[in-house]
Protein backbone atom coordinates (compact mmCIF):
# COMPACT_ATOMS: atom_id res chain seq x y z
CA UNK A 1 0.00 0.00 0.00
CA UNK A 2 1.42 3.83 -0.52
CA UNK A 3 1.92 4.27 3.32
CA UNK A 4 4.09 0.90 3.41
CA UNK A 5 5.72 2.93 0.01
CA UNK A 6 6.26 6.23 1.65
CA UNK A 7 7.61 4.78 4.62
CA UNK A 8 10.21 2.48 2.61
CA UNK A 9 10.93 5.28 0.71
CA UNK A 10 11.67 7.78 3.41
CA UNK A 11 13.73 4.81 5.33
CA UNK A 12 15.97 4.41 1.96
CA UNK A 13 16.34 8.34 2.39
CA UNK A 14 17.44 7.90 5.58
CA UNK A 15 20.01 5.17 5.17
CA UNK A 16 21.42 6.49 1.71
CA UNK A 17 20.05 3.86 -0.66
CA UNK A 18 18.26 6.37 -2.40
CA UNK A 19 19.28 10.20 -3.04
CA UNK A 20 16.67 13.24 -2.79
CA UNK A 21 16.88 13.60 -6.46
CA UNK A 22 15.51 10.19 -7.13
CA UNK A 23 13.37 10.92 -4.26
CA UNK A 24 11.73 13.70 -5.63
CA UNK A 25 11.58 12.10 -8.98
CA UNK A 26 9.19 8.99 -7.33
CA UNK A 27 7.19 11.28 -5.09
CA UNK A 28 6.33 13.35 -7.81
CA UNK A 29 3.89 11.14 -9.58
CA UNK A 30 2.54 9.98 -6.12
CA UNK A 31 -0.38 11.98 -6.02
CA UNK A 32 -1.52 11.76 -10.15
CA UNK A 33 0.06 10.70 -13.31
CA UNK A 34 -0.89 12.46 -16.58
CA UNK A 35 -0.84 9.87 -19.18
CA UNK A 36 -2.55 11.88 -22.00
CA UNK A 37 -5.62 10.18 -22.29
CA UNK A 38 -6.18 9.95 -18.25
CA UNK A 39 -4.80 10.89 -15.15
CA UNK A 40 -4.19 8.25 -12.94
CA UNK A 41 -4.75 8.64 -8.99
CA UNK A 42 -1.91 7.34 -7.09
CA UNK A 43 -3.22 8.82 -4.26
CA UNK A 44 -6.36 7.28 -3.66
CA UNK A 45 -5.13 4.16 -1.61
CA UNK A 46 -3.42 6.57 0.83
CA UNK A 47 -6.86 8.13 1.38
CA UNK A 48 -9.28 5.02 0.45
CA UNK A 49 -7.13 2.36 1.80
CA UNK A 50 -7.63 0.71 -1.82
CA UNK A 51 -6.09 1.81 -4.75
CA UNK A 52 -7.70 3.29 -7.98
CA UNK A 53 -10.56 0.79 -9.39
CA UNK A 54 -10.14 0.90 -13.20
CA UNK A 55 -13.68 0.93 -15.18
CA UNK A 56 -12.60 -0.67 -18.57
CA UNK A 57 -15.57 0.02 -20.41
CA UNK A 58 -15.25 2.43 -23.10
CA UNK A 59 -11.49 2.37 -22.71
CA UNK A 60 -9.19 0.53 -25.93
CA UNK A 61 -7.21 -2.26 -24.48
CA UNK A 62 -4.19 -0.75 -25.02
CA UNK A 63 -5.31 2.27 -22.64
CA UNK A 64 -6.63 -0.21 -20.24
CA UNK A 65 -3.02 -2.15 -20.03
CA UNK A 66 -1.66 1.01 -19.58
CA UNK A 67 -3.40 2.04 -16.90
CA UNK A 68 -3.00 -1.28 -14.83
CA UNK A 69 0.91 -0.95 -15.70
CA UNK A 70 0.68 2.46 -13.73
CA UNK A 71 -1.42 1.68 -11.17
CA UNK A 72 0.29 -1.74 -10.26
CA UNK A 73 3.86 -1.19 -10.60
CA UNK A 74 4.31 -4.61 -9.31
CA UNK A 75 3.85 -3.79 -5.70
CA UNK A 76 -0.28 -3.14 -5.69
CA UNK A 77 -3.14 -5.82 -6.10
CA UNK A 78 -5.12 -3.65 -8.91
CA UNK A 79 -9.34 -4.68 -9.97
CA UNK A 80 -10.43 -4.00 -13.27
CA UNK A 81 -14.11 -3.91 -13.94
CA UNK A 82 -16.25 -4.23 -17.02
CA UNK A 83 -13.18 -5.69 -18.97
CA UNK A 84 -13.94 -7.60 -22.20
CA UNK A 85 -11.50 -10.62 -22.99
CA UNK A 86 -9.38 -8.35 -25.13
CA UNK A 87 -8.49 -6.18 -22.25
CA UNK A 88 -7.49 -9.17 -20.42
CA UNK A 89 -5.39 -10.45 -23.24
CA UNK A 90 -3.61 -7.45 -23.66
CA UNK A 91 -3.12 -6.86 -19.36
CA UNK A 92 -2.01 -10.38 -19.59
CA UNK A 93 0.98 -9.31 -21.73
CA UNK A 94 2.36 -7.33 -19.27
CA UNK A 95 0.79 -9.59 -16.04
CA UNK A 96 0.88 -13.24 -17.01
CA UNK A 97 -0.57 -14.15 -13.71
CA UNK A 98 -3.92 -11.95 -14.28
CA UNK A 99 -7.15 -13.17 -13.16
CA UNK A 100 -10.24 -12.80 -15.60
CA UNK A 101 -13.55 -13.84 -14.86
CA UNK A 102 -15.69 -13.76 -17.74
CA UNK A 103 -19.02 -13.83 -15.47
CA UNK A 104 -18.40 -10.90 -14.02
CA UNK A 105 -16.19 -9.16 -16.26
CA UNK A 106 -13.23 -8.77 -14.23
CA UNK A 107 -9.37 -8.25 -14.43
CA UNK A 108 -7.49 -9.21 -10.69
CA UNK A 109 -3.54 -8.63 -10.71
CA UNK A 110 -2.34 -9.63 -7.06
CA UNK A 111 0.75 -7.96 -6.03
CA UNK A 112 2.43 -6.86 -2.72
CA UNK A 113 0.45 -8.08 0.74
CA UNK A 114 -2.77 -8.87 0.76
CA UNK A 115 -5.26 -6.27 2.63
CA UNK A 116 -5.89 -6.64 6.37
CA UNK A 117 -8.34 -8.56 7.43
CA UNK A 118 -11.82 -7.14 7.52
CA UNK A 119 -15.33 -8.49 7.67
CA UNK A 120 -17.35 -11.07 6.53
CA UNK A 121 -19.68 -9.86 3.08
CA UNK A 122 -22.44 -12.00 2.25
CA UNK A 123 -23.88 -11.65 -1.13
CA UNK A 124 -27.01 -12.80 -2.38
CA UNK A 125 -28.97 -13.17 -5.90
CA UNK A 126 -32.48 -14.01 -6.61
CA UNK A 127 -32.22 -15.48 -9.88
CA UNK A 128 -28.73 -16.91 -12.04
CA UNK A 129 -29.36 -14.03 -14.33
CA UNK A 130 -28.39 -11.64 -11.66
CA UNK A 131 -25.06 -13.58 -11.38
CA UNK A 132 -22.70 -11.09 -13.10
CA UNK A 133 -23.64 -8.03 -11.07
CA UNK A 134 -23.41 -10.28 -8.11
CA UNK A 135 -20.03 -11.72 -9.14
CA UNK A 136 -18.50 -8.14 -9.71
CA UNK A 137 -19.43 -6.84 -6.01
CA UNK A 138 -18.30 -10.61 -4.78
CA UNK A 139 -15.12 -10.56 -6.28
CA UNK A 140 -14.46 -6.60 -5.77
CA UNK A 141 -15.26 -7.35 -1.57
CA UNK A 142 -12.29 -10.23 -2.02
CA UNK A 143 -9.67 -8.60 -3.74
CA UNK A 144 -10.52 -5.71 -1.00
CA UNK A 145 -9.49 -8.36 2.07
CA UNK A 146 -13.05 -9.53 3.23
CA UNK A 147 -14.27 -12.88 3.78
CA UNK A 148 -17.19 -13.33 1.29
CA UNK A 149 -19.76 -16.04 0.86
CA UNK A 150 -22.18 -16.21 -1.97
CA UNK A 151 -25.89 -17.37 -1.82
CA UNK A 152 -27.68 -17.47 -4.94
CA UNK A 153 -30.96 -18.02 -6.97
CA UNK A 154 -32.54 -17.80 -3.78
CA UNK A 155 -35.62 -15.34 -4.98
CA UNK A 156 -39.02 -14.56 -4.04
CA UNK A 157 -40.25 -16.97 -6.30
CA UNK A 158 -39.39 -20.07 -4.31
CA UNK A 159 -39.17 -18.93 -0.79
CA UNK A 160 -38.05 -21.64 0.76
CA UNK A 161 -35.21 -21.53 -0.79
CA UNK A 162 -33.96 -18.30 1.33
CA UNK A 163 -35.84 -19.55 4.53
CA UNK A 164 -33.02 -22.63 4.18
CA UNK A 165 -30.08 -20.12 4.06
CA UNK A 166 -30.94 -18.27 7.76
CA UNK A 167 -27.94 -19.03 9.08
CA UNK A 168 -25.43 -17.86 6.50
CA UNK A 169 -27.53 -14.52 6.56
CA UNK A 170 -27.11 -14.78 10.34
CA UNK A 171 -23.41 -15.27 9.53
CA UNK A 172 -22.33 -11.49 8.01
CA UNK A 173 -21.61 -8.37 9.12
CA UNK A 174 -23.32 -6.85 5.89
CA UNK A 175 -25.66 -8.76 3.28
CA UNK A 176 -25.58 -7.37 -0.44
CA UNK A 177 -28.61 -8.12 -2.19
CA UNK A 178 -28.79 -8.15 -6.03
CA UNK A 179 -31.94 -9.07 -7.58
CA UNK A 180 -33.48 -7.54 -10.92
CA UNK A 181 -37.63 -8.36 -12.35
CA UNK A 182 -39.43 -6.66 -9.52
CA UNK A 183 -36.35 -6.37 -6.85
CA UNK A 184 -38.22 -8.01 -3.99
CA UNK A 185 -35.66 -9.96 -1.85
CA UNK A 186 -33.90 -7.35 -0.79
CA UNK A 187 -37.41 -6.29 1.05
CA UNK A 188 -37.56 -9.83 2.01
CA UNK A 189 -33.78 -10.16 3.46
CA UNK A 190 -34.35 -6.51 5.04
CA UNK A 191 -37.45 -8.10 7.32
CA UNK A 192 -35.19 -11.58 8.12
CA UNK A 193 -31.39 -9.79 8.56
CA UNK A 194 -30.67 -6.83 11.26
CA UNK A 195 -27.63 -6.23 9.36
CA UNK A 196 -27.09 -3.72 6.87
CA UNK A 197 -28.43 -4.61 3.39
CA UNK A 198 -26.94 -2.86 0.02
CA UNK A 199 -29.51 -3.45 -2.44
CA UNK A 200 -28.78 -4.02 -6.11
CA UNK A 201 -31.14 -3.52 -8.84
CA UNK A 202 -30.24 -5.48 -11.79
CA UNK A 203 -31.76 -4.97 -15.51
CA UNK A 204 -32.96 -8.23 -15.93
CA UNK A 205 -36.24 -8.46 -16.60
CA UNK A 206 -39.39 -8.45 -18.90
CA UNK A 207 -40.31 -5.65 -20.68
CA UNK A 208 -42.39 -3.64 -17.78
CA UNK A 209 -38.77 -3.73 -15.14
CA UNK A 210 -37.23 -0.75 -17.81
CA UNK A 211 -34.00 -2.42 -17.58
CA UNK A 212 -34.02 -2.46 -13.99
CA UNK A 213 -36.05 0.94 -13.11
CA UNK A 214 -38.65 -0.97 -11.61
CA UNK A 215 -36.45 -3.10 -9.27
CA UNK A 216 -34.32 0.28 -8.35
CA UNK A 217 -37.76 1.84 -7.43
CA UNK A 218 -39.29 -1.11 -5.67
CA UNK A 219 -36.15 -0.98 -3.33
CA UNK A 220 -36.03 2.54 -2.78
CA UNK A 221 -39.54 2.04 -1.23
CA UNK A 222 -38.72 -1.29 1.03
CA UNK A 223 -40.83 -1.14 3.85
CA UNK A 224 -37.75 -3.05 5.58
CA UNK A 225 -35.84 -1.01 7.32
CA UNK A 226 -32.25 -0.86 7.20
CA UNK A 227 -32.22 -1.20 3.48
CA UNK A 228 -29.81 1.07 1.02
CA UNK A 229 -29.47 0.64 -2.87
CA UNK A 230 -27.12 1.63 -5.48
CA UNK A 231 -26.95 2.19 -8.97
CA UNK A 232 -28.84 -0.68 -11.55
CA UNK A 233 -26.29 -3.03 -12.07
CA UNK A 234 -23.26 -1.90 -9.68
CA UNK A 235 -22.25 -4.45 -8.04
CA UNK A 236 -19.15 -2.90 -7.61
CA UNK A 237 -21.04 0.25 -6.01
CA UNK A 238 -22.32 -1.89 -3.82
CA UNK A 239 -18.78 -3.91 -2.78
CA UNK A 240 -17.24 -0.46 -1.96
CA UNK A 241 -19.95 0.58 0.30
CA UNK A 242 -19.85 -2.66 2.36
CA UNK A 243 -15.93 -2.76 2.52
CA UNK A 244 -16.36 0.53 4.29
CA UNK A 245 -18.86 -1.41 6.75
CA UNK A 246 -16.37 -3.82 7.54
CA UNK A 247 -13.51 -1.48 8.03
CA UNK A 248 -15.14 0.62 10.49
CA UNK A 249 -16.24 -2.35 12.50
CA UNK A 250 -12.52 -4.07 12.78
CA UNK A 251 -11.40 -0.56 13.68
CA UNK A 252 -14.09 -0.54 16.36
CA UNK A 253 -13.32 -3.64 17.44
CA UNK A 254 -9.28 -3.23 17.74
Amino acid sequence: MVKDELRQLLEDVKNSKVDIGDALAKLKNLPYEDLGFAVVDHHRALRKGFPEVIFCQGKTSDQVAQIFNKLCDGRRSILGTRASREDYDRVREIYPDAVYNELARTIVVNRGEKPAPKGKILVMSAGTADLPVAEEAAITAEIMGNEVRRTYDVGVAGIHRLLDKLDTIRWADVIIVVAGMEGALASVVGGLADQPIIAVPTSVGYGASFNGLSALLCMLNSCASGVSVVNIDNGFGAATMANAITKMIEEARA
